[in-house]
């Protein structure tokens, strides 16, 4: 198990905060959907793992959408949120920082977000089925959660790109790359 220096923990506290706040911010509940919600933490997320890998990737979605949910009217979904949202920054980070590309590669970028795709629809079909006690009822949040998944998708790949080639952004990977 990797050890934290207290920088290390710091940024990670930051980037939970981040992935948080930008789910708090902008609530646009989907209307065809059992709870669903349109937010920007998706983008946070999805940026994250890509510029700063799988674990950060994880613990950040994981925890900062776990707790958004923790903390709002859908706490019932907190534990599926954190699950699917962990997994999600893990394919995410784990992919686009292959080969040694640290999220600088588009097409592996690409690639990570749409691997993670099945993860978000599957996993949240299953929540609502579970959740909701009916195996039918989730089909009609595949659309939803698909339209807010290409909203983060899209938002990521501008964000990481930009924020990509910030100066000393290398620096800041190297931290979690050790």
């Amino acid at each position: 198990m990797k050890q934290y220096s207290t920088k290390e923990l710091t940024l990670l506290a930051l980037f939970v905060a981040i992935v948080f706040v930008s789910t708090y911010l902008v609530q646009i509940p989907m209307p065809f959907s059992q709870g669903g919600l349109v937010h920007v933490g998706d983008v946070a997320l999805m940026s994250i793992a890509l510029l700063f890998g799988a674990r950060v990737g994880a613990l950040a979605g994981g925890l900062g959408m776990g707790l958004f949910d923790l903390l709002s009217p859908y706490a019932i979904w907190a534990p599926f949120t954190l699950v699917i949202r962990l997994a999600m920054g893990y394919v995410i980070g784990k992919i686009s920082h292959s080969g040694g590309s640290r999220g600088r590669n588009f097409k592996r970028n690409v690639l990570a977000l749409l691997a993670a795709l099945p993860i978000l629809l599957g996993g949240y079909y299953v929540a609502e089925a579970i959740i909701y006690g009916n195996w039918i009822a989730p089909v009609q949040s595949l659309s939803g959660n698909f339209g807010q998944y290409s909203a983060g998708f899209i938002g990521s790949l501008a964000l990481s790109k930009v924020m990509g080639g910030i100066s000393g952004m290398s620096k800041l990977q190297d931290e979690f790359d050790k």
